[in-house]
């Protein structure tokens, strides 16, 4: 769990970046918790968007995001589902908090 200052930080960072993947009337695949994972694990933080034509809303996707991919939510705003997880790879920088 984050404290409300490094949820603070991470949505900051969030404003930022493009969103990197869609989830639409599909839903979730596999390939696409596999993209998501792999760019988990580049940035750390990531930007999904959630489509109008979904079945599901931004609130309940946001919550089998996390457990799928193993992150924490940052944040939902509207149909943007913000989430963070620690990166193991070397090499990458990591958000300080």
């Amino acid at each position: 769990m984050f404290t409300s200052k490094q949820r603070s930080n991470l949505r900051s960072l969030a404003q930022n970046i493009e969103p990197i993947g869609q989830i639409g009337k599909g839903g979730i695949s596999e390939n696409m918790i596999k993209s998501f994972s792999d760019a988990l694990d580049a940035r750390e933080i990531v930007k999904i968007t959630v489509l109008n034509n979904s079945e599901e809303d931004a609130g309940e996707v946001c919550g089998e995001l996390a457990e799928r991919l193993g992150a924490e939510v940052v944040c939902v705003i509207g149909k943007k589902v913000v989430l963070y997880r620690k990166s193991d790879k070397k090499g990458v920088k990591h958000i300080e908090f």
